[in-house]
C-alpha cells in the first residue's frame, strides 16, 4: 500500500514540476482524470488493508480517489479554485464517456472464437453502477473539498498549508465513503464495515500526502 502511495504521489509530484515549468495544468488534468477513470475500474474488488494492528477491508479505487485530493488542492493552491472546478467538471465527463463506450463494449458481439466473454462481462458489466455511484459522490466530494481548501486559504492568508490541506480533505473524503459505498454496493455488499474501512484508509492517504503537498507547493511556487 506504501509503494502504491508513494508512485502516484509521485506521479502528482511530476505533474506539479509540469506546472510551474510551462505554467500549464494540462499535465495535472491529464493525471486526475487518469485516476478517475482506472479508479472506475477496479472499484469493484475489494481489498484488505493490513494496518499492523488490524486489517480494514476498501475498494481497490480507495487509494485512487484519495491522491485527487492531493491533485486538486495542489491545483487550487497554483491557479486558483475555479480552474479546479473546471478539472473536476472535466473529469465528470471523461466519467460519462467512460460509461457510454463500457456499454457499446459489452453490448458488442464477441468473435466466435473469443474465449473471455464472461470474464469481460464480470469485470466490466458491474462498471456501470459503480461508475455512476463515483460519478456522483466524485462531483460532491472533489466540489466539497475545493471550497473548504479556498476558503480556509483565504481565511489563514495562505499560512497554515497542513491545516487547509487536511480540514478540507477529511469532511470531503468521509462523504465520499458514504456517499459512493451506499450508491454502489447497497443491497451488494455489507455498508458499514465498508464505509468505515474506506474512511480510515483514505484518511491515512492524507495524512501521508501532506509532506507531498508541501513539496508540489514548493515546486509550483519556484521561482
Amino acid at each position: 500500500m506504501l509503494l502504491w502511495i508513494l508512485v502516484t504521489s509521485v506521479c502528482a509530484l511530476g505533474a506539479a514540476y509540469y506546472a510551474r515549468r510551462f505554467g500549464r495544468l494540462d499535465a495535472l488534468l491529464a493525471l486526475y482524470v487518469t485516476l478517475v477513470i482506472v479508479a472506475n475500474l477496479v472499484a469493484q474488488k475489494i481489498v484488505g488493508y493490513d494496518l499492523l494492528f488490524t486489517t480494514v477491508f476498501a475498494p481497490a479505487a480507495t487509494l485512487f480517489f484519495s491522491i485527487t485530493f492531493l491533485l486538486a488542492d495542489i491545483v487550487t493552491e497554483k491557479f486558483g479554485r475555479q480552474e479546479t472546478q473546471r478539472m473536476i467538471y472535466i473529469a465528470c465527463g471523461a466519467q460519462l464517456a467512460f460509461l457510454a463506450f463500457n456499454y457499446l463494449a459489452i453490448q458488442a458481439p464477441a468473435a466466435p472464437f473469443y474465449t473471455g466473454e464472461a470474464a469481460f462481462d464480470a469485470v466490466l458489466g458491474a462498471a456501470p453502477r459503480l461508475a455512476l455511484a463515483g460519478l456522483v459522490t466524485f462531483f460532491v466530494s472533489e466540489s466539497l473539498d475545493t471550497y473548504l481548501y479556498a476558503w480556509f486559504r483565504k481565511v489563514t492568508e495562505g499560512r497554515h498549508l497542513w491545516m487547509r490541506y487536511v480540514f478540507s480533505s477529511i469532511p470531503a473524503m468521509a462523504l465520499d465513503s458514504v456517499l459512493f459505498v451506499t450508491l454502489a454496493f447497497a443491497g451488494v455488499q455489507p455498508l458499514l464495515p465498508l464505509i468505515i474501512g474506506l474512511t480510515i484508509i483514505k484518511w491515512l492517504v492524507g495524512l501521508v500526502n501532506i509532506p507531498f503537498m508541501y513539496a508540489a507547493r514548493a515546486i509550483v511556487h519556484k521561482n
